[in-house]
C-alpha cells in the first residue's frame, strides 16, 4: 500500500477528511462522516436545480465559492436592467421573529 493510500484510510478510520479530500473539496472542519452527509446534500441541492429548475430559494452556504454566485446575481440583474453593477448592492434584513 502506498504511503498516500494508507493515510487515506488511516484518516477514515479515525472519521476526518483525508488531506486529498480536503485539498480539492469545500472547506469544512466537519468530521468524515458529517462531511460526507454535507456532500451528498450539496450535490442533491445541485441536482435539484439541474433537473426541476432554478429554485425560488438558494442554500448561500452550500456552495463552494458563494462570492461568485453573489456576483452572478448582480452581473444577470445589471445586464437584465440596463443598471451599470458599481450602482447594485445587495441589503440583508436579519429578522428574530422566532417564537420558541
Amino acid at each position: 500500500m502506498s504511503e498516500s493510500l494508507e493515510s487515506m484510510a488511516s484518516s477514515i478510520f479515525d472519521n476526518s477528511v483525508p488531506k486529498y479530500w480536503a485539498a480539492i473539496g469545500f472547506l469544512s472542519l466537519k468530521p468524515l462522516a458529517s462531511w460526507i452527509e454535507d456532500l451528498n446534500d450539496r450535490c442533491n441541492f445541485l441536482n435539484s436545480w439541474y433537473e426541476k429548475g432554478t429554485p425560488i430559494v438558494f442554500w448561500i452556504s452550500g456552495f463552494f465559492f458563494p462570492q461568485a454566485f453573489l456576483t452572478s446575481t448582480m452581473q444577470n440583474c445589471s445586464r437584465g436592467q440596463g443598471i451599470a453593477i458599481d450602482k447594485l448592492s445587495f441589503e440583508f434584513v436579519i429578522k428574530d421573529d422566532l417564537k420558541w
